[in-house]
């Protein structure tokens, strides 16, 4: 009889592993060089990056990546081998791994589903097994595939995503995949099935609230609003990614200044980093972080709020309400709390009456607010004030 109900717990152990993905089983988090280094990524200022999210304390928090973006190549070798650009990196990237490595941390690349990058780069059409092996040798862990100078067609970029996902497979190496075609052909309906394990949702984020003309640059609340809607594609190992975190930007002159991307307020900040948590969005600041100010590293650094984005469910947030200024959402977590998010969408502050019946909870719950990081009564509701563009996250916890 021992001998049976050992072998069943066996069992039961293994059917669970086998459920848990190998790769991004909870979102990505880190920094993308992009917003900062657009066209000179470089290995002084990449390392000096890594030194300065352990210093800050972001490496202990969670985020383990540094993901290198576009304008880093500099052509094949005459072997076709693709390499790096020997100023930008002269020690080469898997020196720069190991030394990611050497500090806990990972290292993400990038490439492109064409013959040339955005920034009109070396990409990896027609190399796609060969670029995946030194990938691997540089022991690389990530690696995000743009689509520019690609069809605009639904098949072909299935056709194209299947055929890198299949390289890294074959690789030898555990390396993310990370779709970047930006949402017009719908990623999360198919980014899976052909070996993605997230995929960006929206054209590239601004350092805005919201893009209100539809003239250009994508802001935090379009984000959201687009993700909102994707809760059913997202799990352990498949996300919907919503681009980078602007805290701390700005205004910041470049990528992320372009089309009115001003800058935005704390609160807006604030909501950004609340909201990408409870949507289950990879999380990567791109702001300077050696010079990033308390504001910002408050914000990526919210112990309360990561623990949402990386809850082992992996069950994104479903909105629960949604009107002119009030949106409303319900995350279920692995413990068997509840992660609520109230969002002002106004240009005022706004008195919040939330009843947690509507939201389909009908029992009482201690709640905790995950920016005061303090318990602020039992109830079956939530009362109160909530500023322009504030969200308010709380923890649910029946009593």
């Amino acid at each position: 009889m021992k001998l049976k109900l050992t072998l069943l717990m066996f069992l039961i152990g293994a059917a669970v592993y086998a459920q848990v993905p190998k790769l991004a089983a909870t979102p990505p988090m880190g920094w993308m060089s992009w917003n900062i280094m657009s066209e000179n990524p470089n290995e002084k200022d990449i390392k000096e990056m890594a030194d300065a999210m352990v210093n800050s304390g972001m490496v202990k928090a969670g985020y383990q990546y540094i993901f290198l973006d576009d304008c880093w190549q500099g052509g094949r070798d005459n072997k076709n081998n693709i390499i790096a650009d020997p100023k930008k990196f002269p020690s080469g990237i898997k020196a720069l791994a190991d030394y990611l490595h050497s500090k806990g941390m990972k290292l993400g690349i990038y490439s492109d589903a064409a013959p040339l990058t955005c920034g009109g780069y070396t990409a990896s059409l027609n190399f796609e097994e060969q670029d995946a092996k030194t990938f691997a040798s540089w022991d690389i862990d990530y690696l995000k595939y743009d689509y520019c100078n690609a069809p605009e067609d639904v098949e072909t970029a299935k056709k194209r995503y299947g055929t890198i996902a299949k390289a890294l497979r074959k690789s030898g190496r555990d390396i993310v995949l990370g779709i970047c075609e930006w949402g017009p052909r719908e990623p999360w309906n198919w980014g899976a099935q052909v070996g993605g394990q997230s995929w960006r949702t929206t054209f590239d984020i601004r350092d805005k609230w919201m893009d209100i003309e539809g003239k250009g640059g994508v802001g935090i609340y379009n984000v959201v609003d687009k993700m909102a809607g994707l809760a059913s594609f997202s799990g352990p190992g498949k996300w919907n990614d919503g681009d980078m975190l602007v805290a701390g930007l700005h205004g910041t002159k470049g990528p992320s200044s372009a089309f009115n991307g001003n800058g935005c307020t704390k609160a807006e900040y604030q909501s950004q980093m609340s909201l990408y948590s409870i949507l289950n969005s990879p999380l990567y600041a791109s702001c300077d972080i050696r010079k990033m100010d308390d504001e910002a590293k408050n914000i990526f650094t919210n112990a309360e709020i990561i623990a949402l984005n990386q809850d082992v469910l992996g069950k994104q947030a479903e909105r629960k309400i949604k009107t002119d200024i009030w949106d409303v959402f319900l995350r279920p977590l692995a413990n068997g709390d509840f992660a609520v998010a109230i969002l002002n969408k106004s240009a005022s502050t706004q008195n919040a009456k939330v009843n947690f019946a509507e939201l389909g909870l009908a029992d009482q719950y201690e709640i905790k607010d995950l920016w005061q990081h303090k318990m602020i009564g039992k109830n079956n509701k939530w009362t109160g004030e909530v500023t322009a563009h504030e969200t308010k996250v709380f923890r649910l916890k029946k009593v």
